[in-house]
């Protein structure tokens, strides 16, 4: 079957998402000396500024400003904000400490848990293949905990913050941008509360490492909304099953950046884990595919 323009188009927007989110270490690497919370905390102001730009040069603030009088809008996406400053602040600290192959491996069973959370909330009736999809994925967490003696609390934690975030805001009738500019405002106050406060007693590191520190710091509001920009123009142009499969290449360019550049080790229990994630990955995948043919037809 020929791919139609849209289609072509739809797919480029989604894949340089993923591309971004899967390369986005190399970024974070670069300031690994400064901690993780002190990064969010520029990443949500830096953020907010970026997307007020953008929600403004599309002349719709008017429904940020209408989202924010809904009460239950706002906490909805309340919730959301801080679970997304928890994703963030695990993620890069993850990043600096080493341990890439653990975040990609969260990024994998984000799906998975999102299959949950459907027949959780929704009451969504999981399919044969989804059960089975769940229960390796099971396997493979277990797998790891056996191995390390404790639970991949990294992983877990990643997947389960994003998972349940991303419930939210499918629940929450905003798109992603004025999404994205409302939880920055929520979170603004206390980050920059926190930056005073390292500003304050000489413990930040804005303005002690150099201009391309700071450069980074500031940089981190684009490089948090262009991915999602891009993500959302192909959501809009492309099936579910093509999208599902796209989120993919986020979490693999992370581990082989991890394995190849970063010098991580992969070892066999490793193998083992994401051979059970990736064979759930490929069974819900080939199901959305074959559903997609069939509505097709």
């Amino acid at each position: 079957m020929t791919m139609h323009k849209p289609d072509r188009i739809g797919m480029a927007y989604a894949a340089s998402a993923y591309v971004v989110w899967g390369i986005i270490p190399i970024y974070w690497k670069q300031i690994d000396h400064v901690g993780a919370i002190e990064i969010v905390a520029h990443r949500i102001v830096w953020t907010l500024i970026f997307t007020f730009m953008l929600v403004q040069f599309r002349k719709r603030s008017s429904h940020v400003w209408a989202a924010l009088a809904r009460r239950r809008s706002l906490a909805a996406l309340s919730i959301s904000a801080i679970l997304i400053a928890m994703n963030w602040c695990v993620f890069i600290w993850a990043v600096s400490a080493g341990r890439i192959i653990e975040s990609s491996l969260g990024y994998y069973i984000t799906p998975l848990v999102s299959f949950l959370l459907g027949g959780l909330v929704f009451k969504e009736r999981l399919t044969r293949l989804q059960t089975v999809a769940v229960g390796l994925a099971v396997l493979g967490v277990a797998n790891q905990s056996w191995a390390i003696g404790y639970l991949p609390w990294i992983s877990l934690v990643l997947a389960l913050s994003f998972g349940v975030y991303g419930l939210i805001r499918k629940m929450v009738s905003v798109e992603s941008v004025e999404g994205l500019a409302i939880e920055t405002i929520i979170l603004v106050p206390v980050s920059l509360c926190y930056l005073f406060y390292l500003a304050a007693t000489d413990t930040g590191s804005f303005g002690k490492f150099g201009a391309l520190n700071d450069f980074y710091l500031v940089l981190a509001g684009p490089v948090t909304a262009i991915p999602l920009l891009l993500f959302a123009a192909g959501a809009r142009r492309l099936p579910l099953s093509v999208l599902g499969f796209l989120q993919y290449l986020g979490p693999s360019i992370s581990l082989v950046l991890a394995v190849y550049l970063y010098d991580e080790i992969f070892t066999q229990v490793h193998a083992i884990t994401f051979a059970l994630i990736w064979s759930a990955l490929a069974l819900v995948t080939w199901e959305a595919f074959q559903r997609e043919r069939y509505s097709a037809a």
